[in-house]
């Protein structure tokens, strides 16, 4: 990092399960370059919602903004998918295709 940098803390998912969590190393580091790192939720900013919605879905729909999916075919495929989430192995929203229309 640089001096006087921001790290945002979110989404912890891939720790929940593991006997031993990982932790940050180099603490010193920190304080010598005086990095600000801040951990936030969604529900810091639930209210700002439909406003982000007013905001990004125009540039969605022109293409400009592309999200990620990562499909997992058949119901059979989904405690794969579920095990994935919590390991980090998904790209973007994991979705599991039940059945196409």
């Amino acid at each position: 990092m640089r001096t006087h940098g921001r790290v945002a803390v979110c989404g912890m998912i891939s720790q929940y399960n593991l006997d031993q969590p990982e932790g940050t190393k180099n603490m010193m580091h920190i304080m010598f370059k005086r990095i600000h790192v801040k951990g936030f939720s969604f529900h810091d900013y639930h209210h700002l919602y439909p406003k982000f919605l007013d905001t990004v879905l125009p540039y969605i729909k022109k293409g400009k903004i592309v999200y990620v999916e990562d499909i997992a075919e058949g119901l059979e495929s989904g405690p794969v998918a579920l095990v994935g989430l919590f390991k980090g192995r998904n790209i973007g929203k994991q979705v599991v295709v039940v059945a196409r229309e």
